[in-house]
Order: C-alpha cells, then structure tokens, then sequence
C-alpha cells in the first residue's frame, strides 16, 4: 500500500490517512499495518505529533526533527492548531450550529471507551450542520482538544453518535437498502455490499503556523469513496 502524501517538506509530512490503518504500532502487535512505521520506511525517523482512530479517516501531520515536534506539540497543547472534521451523525440536530462542551474520562466498566463525566479532562468540541438528510446529516465538527474519541462521544452525548460506530452507535454498516427504505437501523442485508462499514468520521482539515517558516499554512483531505458514497445516496433517497 502507497500512503497518500499531502505535503512534505524538510521539516513535516502531511499525510491522508485511509481507513483500517493504524497510526502508530499496535502495542500487543507491532507487526499490524501503520502509518508510522510505513513512513519511516521512506523517510527514516519520525516523530508522532497527533493520531486519529483506526477507522477514522483524513489527515495526520508528522515531524521530521525532534525540535518540529516539540514545537507542534506546544502548539497543539496550546489550541493553536485548527483541526476540522466531517461526519454523518444520526438524526436531526435541533440546531444549525453548537458547543459542546465537557468534561471526558475513560469509561472504567467498558475498557477502551470514554464517557462523559464532569470529573473528566475538559473537551470542546464545535459543530455546524452541513447538510440535512431525512434521519440523519452532515456535519462539520471543530476540536479545541484533543481527547480519545472525543467527537464521536460527544454526538453520542448529543443522542446523536455516528451514523456507523461500533463502539458508540447503533450501526456496524449502513447498506443503500437501509437509505431506500429510509431506516437506517436495519438488520444486516447479508447479501449487499454494506455503502460504509467503519466509523463515518473524516479528518478533513488540519491548519497552524509553520514551525520553522512561521507561515500559516493549510492542509485539506477530500473525502474518501466510502463516505462520498454514502453522501451522494442519501442526496438521492434520504
């Protein structure tokens, strides 16, 4: 598999993320296929700045020298960093736009979850609906920080999760029968191609001022064929 490289420079590689693959090396198996190890194969030493979830596609920025990723982590702890995302979340949210703002934690009886608690770190998460479907819509989501699944547990606090998620939703996968028949919480047509089967969450955007030239600069990852897929069916049934 070829990684699609967005920007690289002497200092950063902007990376499109696809589904399935994992950031960094899975700690029980470090032999699974991840974006870290495949870009230090071509560029040799590379410093994580930020990840996204395995089914979660988009962009991810690395760095190339131990002083840009100081620097890019600093501006990341300090919110200096835009980071844009589109999802299709269930339902119809009651506003055009929003805040969500709360505190996160990991879920103690469902290890690997998180849940909201007010005990837990501080998260923000900003919305505006895109566009509107008949039982479900799209939606572009800011993160002021940087929290473990932070905006699919803060749509699912909404009573609005991810259209597809497994962990925090209702739907595995969502198939075009599902959309034609406009319930999108159907048993699985074991006979059909699923139009999405993973998360329906995409890092889109990704914007801060360059480390070494001090310029702002701006990274965009169009969506993938999954989720134009899926887009582009419910513009037709839903």
């Amino acid at each position: 598999m070829k990684l699609e490289i967005i920007y690289e420079d002497q200092s950063l590689v902007i990376v499109n993320k696809p589904s399935g693959i994992l950031t960094i090396p899975d700690r029980h198996n470090p032999e699974k296929l991840n974006v870290q190890d495949m870009l230090t194969r071509q560029f040799g030493k590379i410093f994580t700045i930020h990840r996204l979830d395995r089914e979660t596609s988009g962009i991810i920025c690395f760095a190339k020298t131990a002083e840009v990723h100081a620097a890019l982590n600093q501006m990341f702890q300090e919110r200096n960093v835009e980071k844009t995302y589109l999802t299709v979340v269930s339902g119809n949210l009651s506003e055009e736009e929003g805040i969500i703002k709360t505190g996160l934690l990991p879920d103690p009886q469902n290890p690997g979850k998180m849940k909201v608690d007010r005990h837990g770190k501080l998260s923000i998460t900003t919305y505006k609906v895109v566009e509107r479907f008949k039982m479900c819509c799209l939606v572009e989501a800011g993160i002021m920080t940087g929290r473990m699944h932070q905006i699919r547990v803060h749509f699912k606090y909404l009573g609005h999760p991810c259209l597809v998620d497994k962990l925090y939703g209702k739907n595995e996968a969502i198939f075009i029968k599902d959309i034609k028949l406009h319930n999108l919480h159907q048993s699985k047509h074991q006979e059909e191609i699923p139009l999405i089967a993973r998360t329906t969450l995409h890092a889109s955007s990704l914007a801060f001022k360059h480390p070494i030239t001090g310029m702002q600069v701006s990274f965009q990852a169009p969506l993938p064929k999954d989720m134009k897929a899926l887009i582009n069916q419910l513009k037709k049934w839903a």
